[in-house]
């Protein structure tokens, strides 16, 4: 039988360990990553017990009648036990389900699923258990582009010519733990090209680097003392993920990305990481292909991994 208690301060180290040693659990389920903004969010996360022992957790947070896992991160699936399985997973399901309806009166679940190469072991039992048990349907589906570090694809011509142009013009990619030059250069262009800004302020994100300083490094690229662009990444495991990426003017002109992501893939094969994963080229109001973005992540050698995410009537 599985015991569902609801999340609250008192397990945040019982929540913390357990995600550190599941099969599927990153950084950003932690919560001290989760709980940067958790103003912004109604928290209804959720633990699961099989025999009083912590089998499985569901980072979530509610809007009106509908459970979300979890809009605030790029994912946010069921982080499991590495002994669950399968026909567990399923009676957990069957579980949530009846707990959302009799107690929490939710009557609809949108699910995100962590995408397989954040696993430490094979993890897609929630996939079978959200088809087989909640009759539940695919509500969207993103593409990412990652690279296989140790089957690396060649670079197009049309990267390698701008990682020529960068090695001309001198280019340096340096790591900074002083994220406010590059921040203002990104959110100058995010502001002049899309009217918008990042979705982490400065402070923010300074704050989360505070916290998981192995986790999330800034790579800024320099033409002499003029910063032109840069990346920050979020590493876990395996897996070096690009959450913000940015280039001035002067930088796109002289390869500035081109040169510091040819850079960092040699870098992060040597140091023997097997995936890198330059993020979704969706657009944000629909999952249509944005194609000149894909397109220049594929020149990397950047390949199809999907963000799913589901939902379903309880």
């Amino acid at each position: 039988m599985i015991v569902i208690r609801a999340y609250s301060p008192e397990h945040f180290d019982e929540w913390n360990q357990f995600v550190a040693q599941s099969k599927n659990g990153t950084f950003l389920l932690d919560r001290c990553y989760m709980d940067y903004h958790q103003d912004r969010f109604v928290d209804c996360s959720l633990m699961f017990y099989s025999k009083d022992k912590l089998v499985a957790v569901l980072p979530a947070h509610r809007d009106d009648d509908t459970l979300y896992s979890h809009c605030g991160l790029s994912y946010g699936g069921l982080i499991l036990s590495k002994k669950i399985a399968a026909a567990q997973v399923c009676e957990l399901f069957a579980d949530l389900n009846y707990c959302l309806r009799e107690i929490d009166h939710i009557k609809h679940v949108v699910y995100k699923s962590i995408p397989w190469i954040y696993h430490r072991l094979p993890s897609e039992e929630p996939l079978y258990a959200l088809s087989k048990v909640c009759k539940a349907q695919l509500m969207s589906r993103d593409v990412a582009s990652v690279v296989m570090l140790d089957n690396r694809l060649p670079l197009s011509q049309l990267r390698r010519r701008g990682v020529k142009k960068g090695a001309a013009a001198g280019l340096q990619v340096i790591e900074e733990n002083d994220f406010s030059p590059f921040w203002q250069l990104l959110e100058a262009n995010l502001m002049a090209r899309y009217h918008t800004q990042p979705v982490h302020s400065l402070s923010e994100i300074m704050l989360l680097k505070s916290r998981f300083p192995q986790n999330i490094r800034l790579f800024s690229v320099y033409c002499g003392s003029e910063i032109v662009g840069g990346t920050v990444l979020y590493i876990d495991g395996v897996v070096v993920k690009t959450q913000y990426i940015s280039a001035s003017e002067n930088g796109r002109h002289i390869g500035a990305l081109d040169f510091l992501f040819s850079s960092l893939l040699d870098k992060f094969a040597a140091e023997g990481y097997r995936y890198f994963d330059f993020g979704t080229s969706n657009f944000k109001t629909s999952d249509d292909l944005h194609e000149s973005l894909i397109f220049q992540k594929e020149g990397f050698g950047g390949r199809a991994v999907c963000y799913d995410t589901y939902q379903y009537n309880l």
